[in-house]
């Protein structure tokens, strides 16, 4: 049980304090509720066949052996879903111009990456489900591959996606100055191009899902590994033709996500369909192989920067050309644009200058698809500018932490918009960079470092600066038409035992969002954090919202949870304040007990409010409607982004120590 807070310390305040994860003991005994560890009754299992070609197109599928085997309940193909399942198409209203192909759950004709789902098996058991993969025959006619960035971009270049003009997906420029004529008058150049390999989440949990289709109810429930219950629930209702009451999306226990869940996988959307087809349950979970074959990849770029500085080092102009390669389509419902458009957004984002121009061209490709990922577009970002600077200060010869000090935005400069477009009301880049200079004892780090340099021992002193945009508006996916909501809901309870329930839209992947909540409750109601419970993942009980991704969580969510409990609170002491014939003002609460403003002098305990409330309300005055359950939802206003100020610095210890004969 946590100790009551001291004197010491502000009255009820769990913020800011380090203490343990209420799900913690739970998850680490053994005792998580994961998709992957359900078993309903009835239930049975998905498995399916993957195309060993890049691009090819589907001439056959033989099935029958496979439909006879002993325990196998069903064999669908593209065209079996296709029937009951509409296509989604990967594109937001406000990327003009963005293209990219309709999707189903399994292909019609024609395979676009290798390891593409082709044929779902359901049988009694994964194993004898893999059995059957293996008495399918797909005959494929090979079609040319496009794979790498200049070969899609080639005049003539095959095509990923036949009847497009090309391979680009969507192309964009942000032009906001004279660049030209800065480049061409400055004292300083400074060029690069960056290659961005491709990779992918690794979470400890692969993606999984139950789908439970009642043909009797016409209900269907999703026990799904998601971030974003409430997105599918939208998904599955509108592409299956269910009204959107009768889908329940359950999201329990989360092994990781990192963003990788938030998209729509076509298998995920292929089990949906067989349990409908089947009106069973069918649980689907993706082994380690097939996740990398199909859960999306992030970052494929190729970013080619120049730096424009006078002979002071002032930053003068950036251009910047971004080629983003997303695979065979634009992923649905947040596309594999937005990851590209992040990153010329936040180039530069942290220093003074006007001249900005920026080309960014996504580009289809014969692989798996691409889309937003951890701290999306943010490392490219702030990897392409810092190495920038980096080179600048080099060329100059000015010290690295001099050059930025020199060039970030002034902190009493905001609001400030950027050459990008991008609105910030106010960061503090110079005061971090000087609290983080003190921090580092950098005019030491430096000296140690030249020391050590003439003894052939080697150590680097890094720095970045960036601008983190996180809790997205309806501003982000609601303008272009993506029905993802941007507020958040709780439902906030005092129980009859005296405890408070949270239900709330934001999600737990192993992040602590219960942890945050239940501390931002206690810290508002004035009790114990280990008499709140908060309740997280499922559409049915849950009130609607975006969920977490893109650090909205606390952001979003904790305000939500923070406006919904001071309304339950100040219910709380006006039903105390008529008990105690007192004015609500003149009374408060802290660890459970309504105690007298002033003096802190305990009155009466919540619980006891509670009892009154729920079994004794004949003894309230007359007309008193005790409101113990509070429900209220919270959107941000105005900005887009609320962006806070990051700077990182690394000190690289690890020493090799040269070769006598190494220059």
């Amino acid at each position: 049980m946590t100790a009551p807070l001291t004197s010491l310390d502000r009255p009820n305040s769990y913020i800011g304090r380090s203490l343990p994860r209420p799900n913690a003991k739970r998850l680490l005994a053994g005792r998580g509720r994961y998709v992957s560890d359900l078993r309903l009754p009835r239930m049975l299992y998905a498995a399916f066949l993957r195309s060993p070609h890049a691009h090819a197109k589907i001439v056959s599928i033989k099935t029958d052996e496979a439909r006879t085997l002993e325990g196998v309940h069903l064999v669908a193909t593209g065209a079996d879903l296709a029937k009951i399942c509409t296509p989604w198409t990967g594109t937001l209203d406000h990327f003009k111009g963005m293209t990219s192909a309709p999707q189903l759950p399994l292909p019609l004709d024609r395979v676009v990456w290798a390891g593409q789902a082709v044929v779902a098996v359901v049988a009694e058991n994964r194993a004898t489900a893999e059995d059957a993969l293996e008495l399918i025959e797909v005959d494929y006619e090979d079609l040319p591959i496009v794979v790498d960035i200049d070969g899609a971009r080639e005049a003539g270049s095959p095509l990923v996606n036949p009847g497009s003009a090309n391979n680009v997906c969507f192309r964009s420029q942000l032009d906001s100055g004279a660049v030209d004529d800065a480049f061409a008058h400055a004292a300083h150049v400074v060029e690069e191009e960056f290659s961005f390999g491709r990779h992918t989440a690794v979470t400890l949990e692969p993606r999984a899902i139950v789908a439970d289709y009642d043909p009797a109810a016409g209900m269907l429930t999703v026990h799904h590994g998601t971030q974003t219950p409430y997105q599918f629930q939208d998904l599955y209702s509108r592409h299956y033709g269910i009204p959107e009451a009768r889908v329940r999306v359950i999201a329990t226990d989360i092994g990781g996500s990192f963003g990788m869940k938030l998209h729509v996988y076509h298998e995920d959307m292929a089990v949906v369909g067989l349990s409908i087809l089947l009106g069973r349950p069918v649980k689907y979970v993706v082994d380690r192989i097939e996740s990398f074959v199909s859960d999306i990849h992030a970052r494929d770029h190729r970013v080619r920067a120049r730096m424009a500085l006078d002979a002071k080092g002032e930053i003068l102009a950036m251009d910047v050309l971004d080629l983003t390669a997303i695979g065979a389509f634009s992923t649905y419902p947040r596309t594999s644009v937005v990851e590209g458009n992040q990153v010329i957004r936040l180039i530069g984002a942290p220093y003074r200058f006007r001249n900005y121009r920026a080309t960014l061209e996504v580009i289809f490709q014969n692989k798996v698809q691409t889309s937003q990922y951890r701290a999306v577009g943010h490392p490219i970002a702030c990897a392409v500018t810092e190495r920038m600077v980096d080179m600048a200060a080099a060329k100059l010869g000015l010290d690295p932490f001099a050059i930025r000090a020199q060039n970030v935005i002034a902190d009493d400069a905001y609001p400030q918009t950027s050459p990008t477009g991008y609105r910030f009301e106010a960061l503090s880049h110079q005061a971090c960079l000087r609290r983080l200079h003190e921090m580092m004892g950098y005019d030491g780090l430096r000296a140690e470092q030249a020391e050590l340099r003439k003894r052939g021992i080697y150590r680097g002193i890094g720095i970045a600066a960036f601008v983190e945009i996180t809790n997205p508006s309806p501003a982000f996916y609601g303008v272009g038409g993506a029905r993802i909501s941007s507020q958040d809901g709780a439902i906030v309870s005092l129980t009859p035992s005296g405890e408070v329930r949270c239900l709330i839209s934001v999600t737990e992947q192993g992040q602590g969002t219960e942890a945050i909540i239940s501390q931002i409750v206690a810290d508002q109601v004035g009790l114990a954090q280990e008499h709140v419970k908060v309740i997280t993942g499922d559409t049915e009980v849950t009130p609607h919202g975006g969920a977490t991704w893109a650090c909205r969580g606390a952001g979003i969510g904790g305000e939500t949870a923070l406006q919904a409990t001071r309304a339950l609170k100040r219910n709380i002491l006006e039903i105390a304040a008529l008990i105690l014939q007192e004015q609500p003002s003149a009374l408060d609460i802290v660890n459970g007990d309504v105690v007298d403003a002033g003096t802190r002098n305990q009155r009466m305990p919540i619980s006891e409010i509670a009892r009154i409330a729920y079994f004794r309300s004949d003894t309230l005055p007359p007309g008193t409607q005790a409101q113990l359950t509070v429900s209220h939802h919270f959107a941000p206003q105005g900005y887009p982004f609320p962006s806070p100020t990051a700077f990182r610095a690394a000190h690289w210890r690890s020493m090799s120590k040269l070769a006598s004969s190494s220059s």
